[in-house]
């Protein structure tokens, strides 16, 4: 094992400032929050993230059954806020995938946090990252909220762009340890 250090962005993105409405297209459906589908969200993390440089950082993204149990953790707090959560579903006809998943937290009377934005691999590149963070803002907002902060790994540069396009900014660099294998 190795110890390994990741750079890591807190961004923030004032609420009062304008931003775009969360659009879709066609083919995907908004799913908003509801506890009995606690493990459709984990499915949607997992997928989205078992490959990625976060299933290092936090190794519970690189399994099933540790999404399962961070999405019950962040769905049982008190300040866990369904109004900024989400599940994105492609439709094709009859069939249904879901694809897209994003949490959120209102840590204080103004001030919110988005949690694992998540996207299927096979779904990316079509607006559905940016579609749920915007889909989030719009709930921290509609709760009240003033400020939202998100942290993201500095080398998901897909994130980072994203994050920046919409208006967030990095108000901090941090660096997470992490214990590797070598191999």
């Amino acid at each position: 094992m190795s110890l390994q250090f990741f750079k890591r962005f807190r961004m923030e993105f004032d609420l009062r400032q304008p931003f775009p409405s969360a659009d879709l297209p066609a083919e995907f459906l908004w799913r908003p929050w509801n506890p009995a589908e606690v493990d459709r969200h984990a499915w949607v993390k997992f997928l989205s993230f078992r490959d990625e440089v976060d299933s290092e950082v936090f190794p519970c993204l690189g399994d099933y059954n540790g999404c399962f149990r961070l999405m019950r953790e962040i769905a049982d707090q008190s300040v866990f806020a369904p109004a900024a959560t989400w599940l994105i579903l492609s439709q094709h006809g009859t069939d249904s995938l879901d694809c897209g998943t994003i949490q959120g937290l209102a840590v204080t009377e103004a001030l919110g946090a988005i949690q694992n934005v998540g996207v299927a691999p096979e779904f990316r590149r079509h607006g559905i990252g940016r579609a749920l963070v915007l889909r989030a803002l719009d709930g921290f907002r509609a709760q009240g909220l003033k400020r939202v902060y998100l942290e993201v790994t500095a080398a998901n540069l897909p994130a980072v762009q994203l994050y920046l396009s919409l208006g967030f900014r990095v108000t901090r660099t941090m660096y997470r340890s992490a214990e590797l294998e070598t191999v």
